[in-house]
């Protein structure tokens, strides 16, 4: 069907070729440049719809610069008795009330709108002396149906016993691994590798089966590796078969080396049993230092357990100790609230605890369960993502090199503090990811698994294959049984006793090919997947790892960081694929930096189109504008390469804004909005990014002097460009809060309408000349005019259902 928007104007965005002509000169405050609307379509259904108005908009005549982005929405009939409301107060009581609809016929006409008073700046902001109400807390809180009516003690007993029911789960056993190629009948080309891959991952989880009493036993290492607590003492067990000699050394013997003298098996396991002391007390009391000291092939090494659950550097002091963390039964936190319910919608929000705070400082994970998760919960995300989690020795690494991979990062608090920071999550809705890293390991040998007894062989391969030359960091040798045992004991132990409820699995393209797709190009050629170059061992080692998360945790979520396009990377495990529930679609955020360091007149709609939707059939993505990595020193964010240093002197609303801050406010908004309704099944953003948050990550650091003798400087360890300044996206007087209420908006459209997870996908055109792109996505009707000129009225677009569409500013949806 084809209708035409008879006064629907389309708004132009300015041209960045165009910002130093004479564009029209008063860019005032109350100015109003973004239009985001929807439409509402009218017709008879059992269907309950929600219109509302989520207005960043003005049809004022010196405002001809706008974002041009419009969603139509389709009607519903409702009771008479919400014409009385305004529709701020109508959404109020959606908000409040989830199975309450509402009429578009009885919210008022486009004149009535662009009458009120309230209105709404040229930022999307709501003008000065405006209060904004926030009733996203009202939104409903997922609860699994089986706490309902339960008391506080009852819920708390039940999540207790979570453990136990985990253990009496049983993991499917494999299928036959051949409806890939159903699915994809290229693949066929390549069912020798692919048959070949589902082999081994069939002989290795019979062989797990087989010796070590099934997948669900095998990931508990940690009830056998590392501080095993009894009735009668405690036993010590470390895999170190390099080691010639060890011993356990801490507070508890005073370092005595020739105290506690450990015994080798004929597997390299060392033990060593200390029973309790005559009193009955622990040999080793809770907070007490440990390490191990063994005698090497390098020579006599003390390290940190590689099992260790808490580690800690020491004011003043380089190295880390491991600690003996077992406090009393009565200081251990207990989860209080279960895991929300898997969201149809993923809607992350990409977090660092500690650099969470607006203080140049690190935070912890106290304040960010206090200060942070709330904000998440208003911005209408229904996931958090965590960052940096595993303990890592350097800071700046971003977390990506860890030494501790049992072990919460001690900058931010306890393990019992992280844990209370989930729960909070938890009671808030919200799920936990963990960004976890199993693609490689930082390469410090004094904290870390690096030449762990003494060989560069024991958890990582050997030789140049061990190494990675661009992180500088050791790569898995994930062919190795205790490697297996170790990583697979390591995911089960974040989700068993911190609750996380999934993973994002980071550098997942450089475990599967032995060139880790460095200086490698990936055309989407097959043969670039299945082939010598790919790491067969660390696949069928993903595919354990989602075999295992499934199988004991039904609802959790795994996310694989892959730029290479591996076909059938999120195809269940029984059907031959990988086992992923979504990939990250990194491409995405790459293609839109390309596109802003070109003319405007030099995007093409197709190509933006075809950068959202190039994923692979039945393989989910999850989408998004920029993640951590854009906003790194020495890389810029999109708001950044939009308004660049204009972002530092015409921000305020009290202020004449500039061609550049108003177009570059209008593409941020039309960027995010457009990657969120077309790039996939699940969206992140990083925080501070939802309101364009200026400048880049800076970590703390002092310079660095290379072995070359060259210097690399650094910030002389200056914390104030590694914090978020939240409050620049709440400050009503700032033209960052208007950018914040729009990404707002957008998560609460999706929370009410479920869009990105639609069957119905549909563009119904991408106008290279008047650079329009139209598509639907479930109920939704999005327009957006790219053009830096021109503006349209009494457009024609097509429609796949038949009927009367309306649409409403996008106003105060958050009233």
């Amino acid at each position: 069907m084809v209708y035409s928007l008879s006064g629907v104007r389309f708004p132009t965005v300015p041209s960045s070729s165009s910002l130093n002509k004479s564009v029209r000169a008063s860019f005032n405050a109350d100015r109003k440049i973004d239009h985001l609307s929807f439409f509402l379509r009218n017709r008879s259904s059992s269907r309950k719809n929600l219109a509302s108005r989520l207005a960043f908009d003005s049809e004022s005549p010196s405002s001809t610069v706008a974002a041009s982005g419009k969603i139509l929405v389709p009607g519903s009939n409702v009771d008479d008795s919400s014409s009385s409301k305004e529709p701020s107060e109508v959404l109020q009581t959606v908000l409040e009330d989830p199975q309450a609809s509402i009429d578009a016929s009885k919210m008022g006409n486009e004149s009535e709108i662009e009458g009120e008073e309230n209105y709404i700046d040229h930022t999307g902001g709501y003008g000065e002396g405006d209060e904004v109400q926030d009733s996203a807390s009202s939104l409903p809180v997922h609860e699994d149906e089986k706490v309902k009516g339960l008391t506080d003690s009852e819920v708390e007993e039940m999540i207790s016993r979570e453990s136990e029911q985990v253990r009496k789960r049983t993991i499917p056993p494999p299928g036959n691994g051949q409806r890939i190629y159903e699915i994809d009948p290229l693949l066929r080309n390549f069912s020798g590798h692919l048959d070949y891959r589902y082999g081994q991952y069939r002989k290795l989880r019979d062989a797990i089966d087989k010796y070590e009493g099934g997948l669900e036993a095998f990931s508990r290492g940690y009830e056998k590796f590392g501080f095993t607590r009894s009735a009668t003492g405690i036993t010590y067990r470390e895999w170190a078969p390099g080691a010639k000699w060890a011993t356990l050394i801490g507070d508890f013997n005073n370092w005595n080396p020739n105290a506690d003298v450990m015994t080798q098996n004929e597997f390299g396991v060392w033990e060593i049993f200390l029973p309790n002391n005559a009193d009955g007390s622990p040999p080793i009391p809770h907070g007490s230092r440990v390490k191990v000291r063994m005698d090497t092939p390098s020579g006599l090494k003390d390290s940190i357990p590689a099992w260790i659950k808490f580690a800690v550097q020491a004011p003043g002091e380089i190295p880390y100790d491991g600690i003996y963390y077992d406090p009393p039964e009565e200081e251990k936190y207990v989860f209080k609230h279960p895991r929300p319910k898997r969201p149809k919608s993923l809607r992350i929000y990409e977090a660092h605890v500690g650099m969470s705070s607006t203080e140049p400082i690190i935070n912890t994970y106290a304040n960010f369960r206090d200060d942070v998760l709330p904000r998440i919960k208003r911005l209408g995300y229904n996931a958090v993502q965590i960052m940096a989690i595993q303990e890592h020795s350097y800071y700046a690494s971003f977390g990506y090199h860890v030494t501790n991979f049992f072990a919460p990062s001690s900058r931010c608090g306890t393990p019992d503090d992280l844990k209370s920071l989930i729960d909070k999550a938890h009671e808030l809705g919200l799920i936990v990811l963990m960004d976890i890293v199993h693609s490689h390991a930082s390469n410090n040998t004094l904290d870390g698994l690096n030449m762990f007894d003494g060989t560069d062989s024991c958890y990582f391969h050997s030789g140049s294959r061990g190494y990675h030359w661009m992180w500088d960091s050791r790569l898995f040798n994930y062919g190795h049984w205790e490697v297996i045992r170790y990583l697979l004991s390591n995911a089960r132990w974040w989700l068993d006793q911190y609750k996380f409820d999934g993973f994002r699995f980071d550098g997942v393209t450089s475990m599967m090919y032995t060139h880790h797709g460095l200086q490698v190009g990936f055309t989407g050629n097959y043969n670039e997947y299945f082939g010598y170059a790919t790491d067969v061992d660390a696949v069928v080692y993903l595919m354990l790892a989602n075999d295992l998360i499934h199988g004991l945790f039904p609802e959790a979520i795994t996310i694989g960081e892959d730029v290479s396009g591996m076909p059938t990377f999120c195809i269940p495990i029984q059907d031959g694929g990988v086992g992923f529930d979504y990939r990250l679609h990194m491409a995405i955020a790459d293609k839109w930096i390309e596109l802003l360091k070109k003319r405007d007149e030099d995007w093409r709609m197709g190509d933006v189109v075809h950068m959202l939707t190039n994923r692979r059939w039945l393989e989910k993505c999850v989408a998004y504008a920029e993640s951590h990595d854009q906003a790194l020193v020495g890389d810029k964010t999109i708001a950044f390469w939009l308004m660049d240093k204009d972002m530092y002197d015409f921000m305020a609303l009290d202020r004449p804004s500039t061609p550049l801050i108003d177009r570059g406010i209008a593409l941020h908004k039309m960027i995010r909005l457009i990657t969120m309704g077309l790039g996939g099944e699940g969206y992140l953003n990083f925080m501070g990014n939802e309101f364009g948050h200026p400048e880049w990550i800076d970590f703390p650091r002092f310079d660095n002097r290379l072995p070359d003798g060259k210097v690399v400087p650094g910030n002389n360890n200056s914390f104030d460009k590694c914090r978020r300044r939240f409050d620049l996206g709440d400050a009503g007087y700032l033209r960052y809060r208007g950018m914040q209420e729009f990404d707002q908006g957008m998560q609460h459209l999706e929370e009410i309408y479920g869009f990105m997870t639609s069957e119905h996908q549909y563009i119904s055109r991408k106008n290279e000349g008047d650079r329009v792109i139209v598509f639907e996505r479930g109920d939704l009707v999005f327009v957006f005019n790219f053009h830096w000129n021109n503006s349209y009225s009494d457009y024609r677009i097509g429609c796949l259902k038949p009927g009367k569409y309306k649409y409403f500013r996008l106003r105060r949806i958050l009233e």
